[in-house]
Parts: structure tokens; sequence; C-alpha cells
């Protein structure tokens, strides 16, 4: 949870704002996974913080919600193109991702 929290800091991730008049706080939580290698040994802790959206009615808290996820065709069509291509395709995972959504 450390890391993450100095992750938050690091990148700039939010400030702290008043809470605007006859406006309600949505809450949030921790929530804790280890993960383990193929053995089944936890070789980390993780943490992410999570809204509590479960609180939210339309049209009050908000407007619409939007979560960017790829289609599982343009996924297979970006194998295919690069497959047919040549091209070498690499994985990554990035720590911090969501902090960079607009």
């Amino acid at each position: 949870m450390q890391e993450e929290l100095l992750q938050f800091k690091m990148q700039k991730v939010w400030i702290l704002v008043d809470l605007p008049y006859e406006k309600r706080a949505i809450g949030a939580k921790w929530v804790y996974r280890n993960k383990k290698d193929e053995r089944g040994i936890v070789i980390r802790n993780k943490a992410r913080l999570v809204a509590q959206g479960h609180t939210q009615e339309e049209g009050i808290d908000s407007e619409e919600v939007f979560a960017p996820v790829a289609r599982i065709e343009a996924s297979r069509l970006f194998l295919a193109y690069a497959s047919f291509m040549g091209f070498l395709v690499y994985q990554m995972d990035v720590k911090s991702a969501f902090l960079y959504g607009t």
C-alpha cells in the first residue's frame, strides 16, 4: 500500500480540495491481493484504491461512465496483422497506467 501511495504522490494524482456545497463525497476503500508465482508462493502483496461507485446516483453524482477496454476483435486483428507483417509483439505491464487517463 505504501508503494501505491508513493506513486500517487510522485505522479501528483490528486490535490485536497473542499467539497462543493450540497455535494457528497464518494467513499473509497483499499482492495488487497496477493500475487503468486506458478508454484503458488506469494511473491508480492498488491493494493488498489477503488471508489465505491455503488453509492452514486445517475444524474446526481455522474452523467456518464466510461471504461476504456479494447474489444477482442481489435486485439485479434492487431495480432493477425503483426503476424502477417512479421512484426515482433511484446507484452508489458505498466504499474501506474491508470494514473495517466484523461
